[in-house]
């Protein structure tokens, strides 16, 4: 008995990251195989609008909370933060907390990351 063809499935995002997340996830699915570019598919999943990225004016970070954020880029350490700043680690963790608010960000890699990709700070 020969094994049935498997599905292929096409995925078309405009993240490339998550679009190598989801590759990384589907690829070892069983009876699933990801579609080439420009392959035929037997399902294509595709975004019907994309999301609309904040705009760097749209994210209002105080002035301490650039600072912080680029910090935060850097891997520091709210003590590190504190001491580099001249503030107490109760007023880094603050700021920290806030700039995960502002950024919708689930923890301080995530923060950086949607920064960076907000055009809110370089890399």
């Amino acid at each position: 008995m020969s094994e049935p063809e498997p599905i292929v499935l096409a995925v078309e995002i405009d993240d490339p990251v998550l679009a190598d997340r989801l590759a990384s996830l589907l690829g070892g699915v069983a009876g699933l195989r990801l579609a080439a570019p420009g392959e035929t598919a037997n399902v294509a999943v595709v975004s019907r609008e994309p999301r609309k990225a904040a705009e760097p004016a749209e994210i209002e970070l105080t002035p301490r909370e650039l600072d912080v954020l680029a910090l935060l880029a850097e891997g520091a350490s709210n003590k590190a933060i504190a001491r580099q700043l001249g503030i107490s680690v109760h007023t880094a963790k603050f700021h920290v907390g806030s700039i995960l608010d502002k950024l919708d960000a689930t923890g301080r890699t995530d923060a950086v990351t949607h920064a960076a990709r907000r055009g809110v700070i370089n890399l």
